[in-house]
């Protein structure tokens, strides 16, 4: 079992940045061997892919909204994940979610077994 625990959220006006941290705990031996995801979901919107990292961190996909703005990163020592967002837009307004997986990478949101609670954030134009 994997418990996934998101912060940094926040308000920030247009333009600003924002980092996005995700801590793993519980069996995080696991955690070593899982890709990570982050997704958002806005308000009366589905929840939708951002970006996810390899175990090794060598590995990254992002979603075209947010590519080359945002950038997914990952400490093993530290078990935990971050979303570096820069040049946020009103449209990045959303509550986001950190998630887990097996080895492999994904986009789709079925495939990640654990999730964090969400963090807000909040883009004022």
């Amino acid at each position: 079992q994997v418990q996934l625990v998101e912060s940094g959220g926040g308000l920030v006006q247009a333009g600003g940045s924002l980092r996005l941290s995700c801590a793993a705990s519980g069996r995080t031996l696991s955690y070593y061997s899982r890709a990570m995801g982050w997704f958002r979901q806005a308000p009366g919107k589905e929840r939708e892919f951002v970006a996810t990292i390899s175990p090794n961190g060598g590995s990254t996909t992002y979603a075209e909204t947010v590519k080359g703005r945002f950038t997914i990163s990952r400490d093993n020592a530290k078990k935990t994940v971050y979303l570096q967002m820069n040049s946020l837009k009103p449209e990045d307004t959303a509550v986001y979610y950190c998630a887990a997986k097996g080895l492999l990478t994904s986009v789709r949101s079925s495939e990640y077994d654990y999730w964090g609670q969400g963090t807000q954030v909040t883009v004022s134009s």
